[in-house]
């Protein structure tokens, strides 16, 4: 870690966990976090408007938290990154207004990140910089992605996503349907493990010659579990819980990494990442594993405290927009929940070095202003 590298502080705040982390170029400082995931456990989902409450009470706390894990100071930082979309409007909003703030007042350039470009470039903490071009996949609870990027911080291409249920969304349903609570995914994951991933023939979608070959599909396998499962509560039988889980998980692991090696091999890329939440599923992540290795394809995935929506992830690209010297965002930035992937940040039109003062302010700036200092 040198200390000429750049010192940046990421905010995410897409869903239900404010994310604060610090990172030097490459280099983890802190990464704090603090969830509301149990005070929707209980809705069964996430619920915008307490997610949006919960980021406005835990940011300052958060911020304060993260700059004593890495010792130290908010002047000492030379950006802030921020997640401003995709996500949900309300919860990205106190995150692009937190960073605005802390941003006119540090006298830093800001910088509105995307939030699966961040994703991808959260991997450099842990396995050092991205090979260009970098093949993603990207599986978390609204996102199911194929994502090539020939430069993590302008040029993310997508060639294939998810065209109904997320992954991360279909371990949620089914855990509903289960009894399991929420989320779904770590308790699916660990019921698979005592289970037979053979016993149950689930379909495999959008794997036919003529289907998309990157696209992704999840309803019907949820439909499809969905109504095993009724017609063995109809007879009066027992659900092998256990069993349901495995023969699910392996289904949807399977599309996952059968299509991301396929677009491996096709765009001449011997290596994948993958990221999101459901990365830190332990069976995509062996399977993942075994099929790379039988490809001559190298398997980059984040530990799972980084897969999951953090900070750390928003400062890690945050921190390679200022050492590539990406034009910074000005303070007209606003959050834009269906920001999309083709764009890895939000530049302004200031010039350089001049981070703040813009005074042509959009309305959503208006609001997150109001909100900040009245």
């Amino acid at each position: 870690m040198a200390a000429d590298e750049p010192l940046v502080l990421g905010i995410e705040t897409s869903c239900d966990e404010t994310g604060v982390g610090i990172v030097r170029g490459t280099t983890l400082l802190a990464d704090a976090v603090a969830s509301s995931v149990d005070t929707h456990a209980r809705f069964g989902g996430v619920v915008p408007e307490i997610a949006s409450r919960a980021h406005l009470e835990a940011m300052v706390p958060t911020i304060e938290r993260a700059l004593k894990e890495a010792g130290v100071s908010a002047r000492d930082l030379d950006g802030i990154a921020v997640t401003s979309g995709p996500g949900l409007a309300g919860a990205l909003l106190v995150g692009v207004s937190a960073a605005k703030a802390y941003a006119y007042a540090l006298d830093k350039p800001l910088y509105g990140v995307n939030h699966l470009a961040s994703h991808i470039c959260v991997d450099q903490l842990e396995h050092g910089p991205l090979p260009e071009p970098t093949m993603a996949l990207l599986v978390s609870g609204g996102h199911s992605s194929l994502l090539l990027a020939p430069d993590i911080t302008s040029d993310v291409r997508p060639l294939g996503a998810t065209i109904d249920d997320a992954a991360g969304e279909a371990f949620d349903k089914i855990a509903r349907v289960l009894n399991l609570g929420f989320p779904g995914g770590p308790v699916i994951d660990r019921l698979a493990k005592e289970g037979d991933p053979k016993s149950i023939a689930f379909p495999r979608g959008l794997t036919g010659p003529r289907d998309a070959p990157y696209d992704f599909s999840f309803s019907g396998l949820k439909t499809s579990v969905a109504r095993w499962i009724e017609a063995k509560r109809a007879a009066g039988e027992e659900v092998p819980v256990r069993d349901v889980a495995a023969s699910f998980q392996e289904a949807l692991v399977d599309v996952l990494t059968r299509k991301a090696v396929r677009a491996c091999k096709d765009e001449g890329v011997d290596h994948l990442m993958i990221g999101g939440g459901v990365a830190a599923n332990s069976r995509l992540r062996a399977l993942a594993q075994e099929r790379c290795e039988r490809a001559g394809i190298r398997l980059r995935v984040p530990r799972p405290g980084l897969c999951t929506d953090n900070g750390a992830m928003v400062a890690a690209l945050g921190a390679e927009m200022v050492a590539r010297n990406r034009r910074p965002s000005d303070l007209e930035l606003s959050a834009d929940s269906s920001l999309p992937v083709t764009e890895p940040h939000v530049p302004g039109k200031h010039v350089p070095g001049k981070h703040q003062h813009a005074h042509d302010h959009d309305h959503v700036h208006e609001i997150s202003k109001d909100n900040l200092y009245s």
